[in-house]
């Protein structure tokens, strides 16, 4: 019997995880994570860390580069919105200028809320599939749970932004969309669109957390990786066609 045909062993832990030893085994052994959820389906930690580094990452863009910079950056990487922009009468360019470099700013600060809904959306319709679609017994919570902890790899790129904008000198190549080099559409920014929307989805942190969500899924749903990846799969290749359309329109 092939390795992708059976159901990913939940590892027994007698006297359950805490929530720091869970943040730590998703990067060293995530199904002990993700078999822990089993036992008690919260996420405060991982939540709270989510914040804490968008809210880093604000500072440091804020800091390193500046979000007047960040949006001159971002008219010449969008045809379209500089078109746009041309269009206002001067009387009101300022005004329209500050309101965008204010929503940049939001943006940026507030990620973690946006993350949050998203994530809670995105449960649901992973806990409705396995449910009904598999004749799986999760809840929500649990679901949410696994969702959240999958999306940890992500304080890697804020650490990576960090890093970039801290000891390099990339102030004025600085994409809010794609800020560091962990997908192809980083090293060929003057790629057709379909391609940067296909390449900035084969990011290697967002397969790193569509990983860690096929194996967490498998583990409390109790249903084999190749049941799960399939589930988790055709959501993802959702998300790779939004965001290859997002990039065109763009």
């Amino acid at each position: 019997m092939s390795t992708d045909s059976v159901m990913v062993p939940a590892p027994p832990i007698p006297a359950g995880l805490s929530e720091v030893e869970r943040v730590v085994d998703v990067f060293l052994a995530p199904s002990k994570t993700f078999a822990d959820i089993l036992r008690r389906a919260t996420c405060w930690l991982p939540i709270l860390l989510l914040i804490l580094s968008t809210v880093a990452s604000g500072l440091v863009i804020d800091r390193q580069v500046g979000f007047e910079r960040v949006y001159e950056n971002q008219l010449q990487l969008s045809p379209k919105m500089a078109e746009r922009m041309e269009q206002i009468p001067p009387e009101q360019k300022t005004t329209a200028v500050a309101r965008t470099i204010l929503s940049y700013k939001i943006f940026t600060y507030g990620a973690a809320g946006t993350v949050l809904i998203i994530l809670a959306l995105y449960s649901l319709v992973l806990w409705a599939s396995f449910n009904f679609g598999l004749g799986a017994q999760t809840s929500f919570a649990q679901v949410f749970a696994v969702s959240v902890y999958a999306a940890l790899p992500y304080l890697v790129q804020v650490l990576l932004i960090a890093i970039t904008l801290t000891f390099g000198d990339n102030a004025e190549n600085f994409d809010l969309r794609n800020p560091v080099g962990t997908n192809l559409a980083y090293y060929l920014p003057d790629v057709a669109p379909v391609l940067k929307g296909l390449f900035m989805s084969l990011d290697l942190i967002k397969l790193w957390s569509v990983v860690l969500q096929v194996i967490g899924m498998a583990i409390i749903a109790k249903k084999t990786l190749t049941q799960s990846a399939v589930i988790v799969g055709i959501f993802w290749v959702i998300g790779v066609i939004f965001t290859v359309v997002g990039a065109i329109f763009s």
